[in-house]
């Protein structure tokens, strides 16, 4: 029991399997598994928010810029298929993840060259982009009617049960298991989060580790500015607003160190379901919104305080083990 307790992902698990059992309740159909599947979908977009925060969180730094990215490209793409409707699907697809990988460059750009702390410099281009989506648009919308068919149907479109949608944010999943845990860019990243001294002396350039970490989170919210504007067929300057802080939080709650170097794949998808499932759980039991941002961000704090205390009882361990190896020497 002490084991699966320590696990993060096993106890994020039965967690989420006991929420879902205690609002099943309250809702009916709430555990059957068309609303999973519908839950899952609805999720989707933030767990691939989520992987590409989890990338930039990793080398030791944050990325609040990814909505405005997502809302910018997605606004663009939605804007070039209204005016050249006959632009194959294809195209277009790869037109939002070019753009958001290039907005992600200009982050990694000015935090690595010019050493401006991450913070600073996503925080400052989460308006610019926002800005740049007013300018480009007229401050006017996109809406279903001036979008093609093709266009908006594609991720809506049942594949073995469950819409493309779902299927693409799990190929993302995969795709980022392998990249994080089986490429020299995914070690890079842990250990640029992790210890960047020892990385230093092991040869790796945290500047440019940190600089493809936002180039991808960046690829990612481009992706996501097509799926976010064809699922909710509109495009306007104000989507996804406020989901840069709910992909930090996905991050947080699955385990993610703040701090760099730490995580796993598997916790960042299941700290977004978790917010998944609260998010469509408490209108169905009757909570009010300002109730649910209440609760959102005690889940959070106590999400921090938990990872706080797992990493410096991590942390005292290895101290206690490394004092032991010298007095037996």
């Amino acid at each position: 029991m002490r084991q699966l307790l320590k696990n993060r992902e096993l106890l994020l698990s039965g967690i989420i399997i006991l929420m879902i059992a205690g609002f099943s309740t309250r809702a009916a159909g709430f555990a059957a598994p068309a609303n999973l599947a519908n839950i899952f979908n609805d999720t989707s977009i933030l767990i691939i928010l989520a992987l590409a925060q989890m990338t930039v969180i990793l080398t030791k730094a944050i990325d609040l810029s990814v909505a405005a990215n997502l809302a910018f490209t997605g606004m663009a793409v939605a804007m070039t298929n209204a005016a050249y409707p006959d632009l194959p699907l294809g195209v277009l697809v790869v037109m939002a993840i070019a753009i958001g990988a290039f907005l992600g460059s200009i982050n990694g750009f000015l935090v690595w060259i010019l050493q401006i702390p991450p913070i600073v410099v996503t925080l400052g281009a989460l308006t610019i982009y926002r800005g740049m989506a007013f300018v480009l648009s007229g401050g006017g919308w996109v809406n279903a009617h001036q979008m093609t068919p093709t266009f908006l149907n594609v991720p809506r479109t049942p594949l073995l049960g469950l819409p493309v949608l779902s299927w693409v944010a799990i190929a993302v999943v995969l795709m980022m298991w392998f990249v994080l845990t089986r490429t020299p860019f995914g070690r890079s990243a842990f250990a640029s989060g992790g210890n960047p001294t020892a990385a230093v002396y092991a040869g790796i350039d945290i500047g440019r580790t940190r600089f493809l970490a936002f180039v991808l989170s960046g690829a990612l919210a481009g992706l996501c500015s097509y799926l976010w504007v064809s699922r909710y067929a509109v495009a306007y300057v104000d989507i996804a607003n406020g989901f840069e802080l709910d992909s930090v939080a996905a991050c947080v709650i699955g385990g993610i160190s703040i701090a760099g170097g730490i995580g796993s794949v598997a916790g960042a998808v299941l700290g977004a379901l978790f917010l998944g499932v609260i998010k469509n759980a408490l209108p169905v039991i009757g909570i009010s919104p300002f109730a649910q941002m209440a609760i959102s961000g005690v889940v959070i704090v106590l999400a921090v305080v938990f990872n706080a205390r797992a990493e410096r009882k991590k942390g005292r361990i290895i101290l206690r083990n490394r004092a032991a190896m010298e007095a037996n020497a």
